[in-house]
């Protein structure tokens, strides 16, 4: 009966020792693969510059993308028949088109191009785990430097549109009262972009993480379908397509009041008749 008490003592010392290790060994691996190293750095004038992997990553990814836009868009045709590439590259581009028309409308339709070349960097910059390397928009400075950059275009548009007078005015609307949660907006919208993406990119890698050292065969390669590609291009989607509803609200007209209807309907009728 000892015997057998010991036995059980020894295997369950085996197995929290077993959990322990494997704790610390998944939290190393975690710490390892969340931590940005620093690739190289020089000085200029005493001051260091450095370049860590998301940046250096983040100048392949762009690379890559510039030569494969090259490459499709060899040779393509105005008039005659086209080919069979040309025509799913014009279907992809009506498509991605279409869907940013309905939300931005005429007005800034032109960023429709700037739009679609962020949704593809930051999809493939959320995959480019599955090719052994680490996702840019897993460091913060990355999904800031794309957040600020977003909302910097959508008040651009808005002074361009209203002018500075009207972005101002803007601020005050729909009572005076919201000023200040006004403001504020200006600040939160870039954070809340930032925060969303960074958030959702290492959540889904922690958990793949912990997947891999529970169950290593099998299940890892069928979650890596959700997690590093379904939800990588799904976050790459939901920041372009907040920055579209944001671009549209920068440029959407204020609803006149019956007062201000009525003052100009005055205007154009006597307008009308000294024409007359």
């Amino acid at each position: 009966m000892s015997g057998i008490i010991s036995v059980i003592g020894i295997k369950g010392v085996a197995v929290i020792l077993g959990s322990m290790l494997m704790k610390i060994d998944l939290q190393k691996e975690l710490t390892e693969q969340l931590n940005i190293e620093e690739i190289f750095s020089f000085n200029i004038g005493g001051v260091k510059i450095g370049f860590d992997e998301s940046t250096v990553v983040s100048w392949i990814i762009m690379a890559v993308m510039t030569v494969v836009a090259i490459l499709l868009t060899r040779n393509l045709k105005v008039t005659g028949e086209i080919s069979k590439r040309q025509a799913l590259l014009e279907l992809a581009y009506e498509k991605a088109e279409g869907f940013f028309k309905e939300i931005l409308g005429e007005k800034v339709e032109k960023h429709i191009p700037w739009l679609m070349s962020m949704a593809l960097f930051i999809g493939v910059s959320n995959i480019i785990g599955i090719f052994g390397m680490k996702p840019p928009t897993k460091s913060m400075q990355v999904t800031l430097a794309m957040a600020v950059t977003s909302i910097v275009l959508v008040e651009y548009c808005s002074v361009k549109d209203k002018g500075v007078v009207g972005r101002l005015k803007a601020f005050t609307k729909p009572v005076w009262i919201v000023t200040p949660i006004n403001i504020l907006e200006v600040f939160t919208r870039p954070l809340s972009l930032c925060m969303r993406l960074f958030g959702n990119i290492v959540a889904a890698f922690t958990i793949m993480e912990l997947i891999k050292a529970v169950v290593p065969v099998v299940l890892p390669v069928a979650l890596s379908l959700y997690f590093d590609i379904f939800d990588g291009l799904l976050q790459a989607y939901i920041f372009v397509f907040l920055t579209a509803i944001y671009l549209q609200e920068a440029v959407e007209e204020e609803e006149e009041s019956p007062k201000k209807k009525s003052r100009k309907r005055l205007k154009k009728s006597k307008t009308d008749k000294l024409s007359a």
